[in-house]
């Protein structure tokens, strides 16, 4: 009798604070212009405008970030361990791709429309232009680098390619594109295997995986994955490839040896939800036993148990903020960019056609005015939502809280 009523006990007080844990983070709900709510987990700090991508040192002791909106583009460098900005630096212009050297040394940055790879020393915590790689001319040459990654052995760098769908091969000694490759469309990213003997390549415009040999300089196999493939995510024995898809709520598993994939998993709120979480972020725990995945257009992460290949399954959800873009994990730390970062706001100095003639300086706004023009598309700035991660209770509350504000979806009538 003792026992039970202990163990009633404890029920209630684990069922109370639940509850309250729940009154507390919807108290500081934000009410987005859709009427969907925000109530973000975790820490956080500012970032820029539309961050895309995170890239986390070797030694995991820097991070970097690049923000990629329709404002001012930088590139950020960051301490996981302190949860802090080392250092904030404008780029002319860039779009997602973004790798260090093995010895931390230099950061790399895809440069956008510029079409060119940008080299930074990173010296005391801080980023130094030192040079650039340029893949061709500038816009109106439509290239659109992308995804990058490096053999920093071979001192050879990988860039995929969206506008001209491409990979390109580039030798960093000479600083010169060495070879070019097409693709059937466009790409979005690239990711080597640990033994740097194959290159992993989303073709985002193909629905489709390509694997290019770096020894034989070839495309060896291409694996059909879903709809707008983009992040990718490898084990560290390089046996399992996680593809996410964007366009149809999933994630594709990949058996690398067999060249198939062997399991597709939802990762939207609802098994029989439409297309339109935009999945397209992925990160794996440090034991590889739990897959983060980032629906941006839930605003939530979905929390799959991965342990056994074949046999995933949903944990459940983690609320983060507006438009989350990517997800690293540092030993217990879930590092989740947010695009557009944790609220909305007016701007009643936009760019008004009843108005006078505005005087538009690129990245800056009007000169005239103190405010500056303030473009809907560029006013939103990015946060980093720092969470730890989350035992089997908190997991649960976080995901009846998640699923508050996102209405399940109508059943059409007949």
């Amino acid at each position: 009798m003792k026992k039970t009523a202990i163990l009633l006990s404890g029920l209630i007080i684990s069922f109370t604070c639940f509850s309250q844990t729940i009154e507390q983070l919807e108290s500081k709900k934000v009410v987005l212009p859709n009427g969907w709510g925000l109530t973000p987990i975790g820490r956080s700090f500012p970032l820029g405008d539309l961050p895309l991508n995170i890239a986390v040192s070797r030694s995991k002791k820097l991070m970097a970030v690049t923000n990629n909106g329709q404002g001012v583009q930088s590139v950020q460098l960051i301490d996981p361990a302190t949860e802090t900005v080392l250092d904030n630096i404008i780029i002319p212009k860039s779009w997602y791709g973004l790798q260090f050297s093995s010895d931390e040394k230099k950061l790399y940055a895809a440069g956008g429309n510029d079409n060119w790879i940008l080299e930074y020393d990173i010296n005391n915590k801080k980023l130094i232009l030192a040079d650039s790689i340029v893949l061709g001319k500038k816009w109106p040459n439509k290239l659109g680098p992308a995804g990058i990654a490096l053999d920093d052995e071979k001192q050879m760098l990988y860039v995929v390619t969206k506008d001209d769908r491409s990979l390109y091969l580039v030798d960093l000694k000479t600083k010169k594109v060495q070879e070019k490759f097409s693709l059937d469309g466009e790409a979005y990213t690239c990711l080597l295997s640990p033994d740097k003997k194959e290159l992993y390549i989303s073709c985002w415009g193909c629905d489709k995986l390509y694997v290019f040999d770096t020894e034989k300089k070839t495309m060896v196999a291409t694996i059909p994955v879903g709809d707008n493939p983009n992040e990718l995510c490898l084990t560290k024995n390089g046996r399992y490839l996680f593809v996410a898809n964007s366009n149809d709520n999933s994630v594709s598993v990949i058996d690398v040896a067999k060249r198939k994939v062997v399991e597709i998993l939802n990762a939207a709120l609802y098994p029989d939800a439409p297309n339109g979480s935009t999945t397209n972020g992925l990160a794996l725990s440090e034991n590889e036993k739990t897959l983060y995945i980032a629906n941006a257009d839930n605003n939530c992460l979905a929390v799959f148990d991965v342990a056994k290949p074949g046999e995933g399954k949903s944990l459940g959800f983690i609320p983060v903020g507006w438009y989350p873009t990517n997800v690293k994990v540092i030993g217990k730390k879930i590092f989740v960019a947010n695009g557009k970062g944790f609220n909305s706001m007016a701007n009643p100095y936009g760019p008004n056609p009843f108005g006078n003639k505005q005087s538009v300086v690129y990245q800056e706004g009007d000169p005239n005015k103190p405010t500056g023009v303030q473009y809907i598309a560029g006013l939103f700035k990015g946060t980093m939502s720092v969470i730890d991660a989350p035992a089997a209770k908190e997991l649960d509350v976080y995901s009846k809280l998640d699923y508050r504000p996102h209405p399940a979806p109508a059943t059409p009538s007949l």
